[in-house]
């Protein structure tokens, strides 16, 4: 996801796919560990997709206390 896309959408729905990746995440950590994952790569793409939506919360939070 592209951080203008991120950008785009509101606190909540920011939160909510945050939550939903933390739990794609979850599911595939799990299946990484039973079985061969078919691209390991979208691990990764999850946890920088994670933290450029944190980010960008935490730069929405700076913006309102100024």
């Amino acid at each position: 996801m592209r951080p203008q896309d991120v950008r785009d959408l509101t606190d909540d729905e920011i939160q909510e796919r945050i939550r939903e990746l933390k739990e794609e995440q979850f599911r595939l950590r799990l299946r990484s560990s039973t079985m061969q994952l078919e691209n390991p790569k979208i691990l990764t793409q999850i946890r920088r997709d994670i933290a450029r939506m944190k980010t960008i919360l935490r730069e929405r939070e700076l913006a309102r206390q100024s």
